[in-house]
C-alpha cells in the first residue's frame, strides 16, 4: 500500500514537469521542417491551396514547410499516412470534403475522420462550377439538364475520384434532376480536366479554384456556379439559383488536421500561424484570384472545424447511401 502511494505521489510530482516540457516544446516549435500531406495529385485545388499555405508558414516560422502529394484510393492513402504519423506537429494533413465521407463509401477505410484527427483550422472555401467542353450542345444549366434527361446514360462526367466534392456534387445534381449521367472517376483532378479540355468527357463539376484558368482561356464552357451567389473570379457565370436549381449548392472547403494526440499547445501554435497567414493581404488576394474565399476569423478555430466535420457527414452520408455510391 505504501509503495503504491509513493508511486502515485511520484506521478503527481512529474505531471507539472511533463506539462512544462510540452509547453516549452510548443514555444520552440517548429525546430525542423514541417510536412503538409496532400492526399491528391499535384495541380488540383487542394494542392494549390496547400502550396500557398506552406509558403506563408515558412515565412512566418523561418522554418521550411513543404507539401507532399500522396494520392490513391480517393484520398484514403494520404489520409491514412497522416493518421499513422507521430503526433508531434511535423506531419499535417491538408484535405477537402472527401476526407469525411469516404468512410461511408469504401468497405474498408484505414482512418476515422473524428477519432483519428485533431482539427486545426479552415483555410479556404470554394464553390463548384459546372463546366462542359465547348462543343457540348448546352449553353445553360436548363439546356444541360434537358439534354441529360433526353439522353440518359450518354453524358459523361469526370471527377477527381469517388468521394471527392466533384463526385458529391454530381450525386446531388442527379438526385435533384432525376438524370442519369455516366460517372468516370479519375485518380486526380488534372487528368479529368485534360480529358474535358480534349473532349474525351462531356462535363465536370469542378471547384472554381481549379476551373477558373480554363474558363478564362476558353478551354471549357461554364454554365452555373453551385453557390447562393456568383463567384468573384468568374462573375459572368450565373449561380445555381439564377440558373433555376437553387437546391444545388455545394462548397468545397480546404482544412488542416493533425494526428490525434498532437499536444494542444502545438495545435494552437499552428492555428495561430495559419490565422496570421490568412490575415495577410497577399495570401487573401492569391486565394481570391483563384476563386476561393478565406473564412472569417471567428470561423478559423479548431472547434468550428470539428463541428463542420460532423455537419458535413450528416449532410452527405444519407445521400451517398441513397445513391448506393461506393468507392472504386
Amino acid at each position: 500500500m505504501a509503495a503504491a502511494l509513493r508511486a502515485l505521489a511520484l506521478i503527481a510530482a512529474l505531471l507539472p514537469l511533463l506539462a512544462a516540457a510540452g509547453d516549452s516544446s510548443a514555444q520552440t516549435y517548429p525546430t525542423r521542417p514541417v510536412r503538409l500531406v496532400v492526399p491528391f495529385g499535384a495541380g488540383g485545388p487542394t494542392d494549390v491551396i496547400a502550396r500557398i499555405v506552406a509558403q506563408k508558414l515558412s515565412e512566418i516560422w523561418g522554418q521550411q514547410v513543404y507539401t507532399e502529394n500522396i494520392p490513391g484510393a480517393g484520398g484514403n492513402t494520404g489520409v491514412a499516412t497522416v493518421a499513422r504519423a507521430p503526433a508531434d506537429g511535423y506531419t499535417i494533413l491538408v484535405v477537402s470534403t472527401g476526407f469525411m465521407v469516404n468512410p461511408s463509401m469504401y468497405a474498408k477505410v484505414p482512418y476515422d475522420p473524428i477519432k483519428d484527427f485533431s482539427p486545426i483550422t479552415l483555410v479556404a472555401a470554394s464553390p463548384n462550377v459546372i463546366s462542359v467542353n465547348p462543343g457540348f450542345p448546352a449553353k445553360t444549366l436548363a439546356d444541360f439538364t434537358a439534354y441529360a434527361v433526353a439522353n440518359p446514360g450518354k453524358v459523361t462526367f469526370g471527377s477527381a475520384g469517388t468521394g471527392s466534392i466533384s463526385h458529391l456534387t454530381y450525386l446531388l445534381y442527379t438526385h435533384l434532376t432525376k438524370t442519369e449521367i455516366q460517372h468516370i472517376p479519375y485518380r486526380g483532378l488534372s487528368q479529368s480536366v485534360n480529358d474535358l479540355l480534349s473532349g474525351q468527357i462531356d462535363m465536370m463539376f469542378d471547384q472554381v479554384v481549379s476551373a477558373t484558368p480554363h474558363i478564362l482561356s476558353g478551354g471549357v464552357k461554364p454554365i452555373a456556379v453551385t453557390a447562393p451567389s456568383r463567384a468573384a473570379a468568374i462573375p459572368n457565370v450565373p449561380n445555381s439559383t439564377e440558373a433555376g436549381l437553387p437546391e444545388l449548392q455545394t462548397i468545397a472547403w480546404t482544412a488542416l488536421f493533425a494526428p490525434k494526440g498532437t499536444p494542444k499547445p502545438i495545435v494552437e501554435r499552428v492555428n495561430a500561424a495559419l490565422d496570421k497567414a490568412m490575415r495577410d493581404e497577399t495570401v487573401a488576394k492569391r486565394l481570391a484570384d483563384l476563386g476561393a474565399d478565406v473564412p472569417a476569423p471567428a470561423d478559423r478555430t479548431p472547434d468550428v472545424l470539428g463541428k463542420l466535420v460532423r455537419s458535413e457527414i450528416a449532410r452527405w452520408v444519407p445521400l451517398i447511401h441513397a445513391a448506393g455510391a461506393v468507392g472504386e
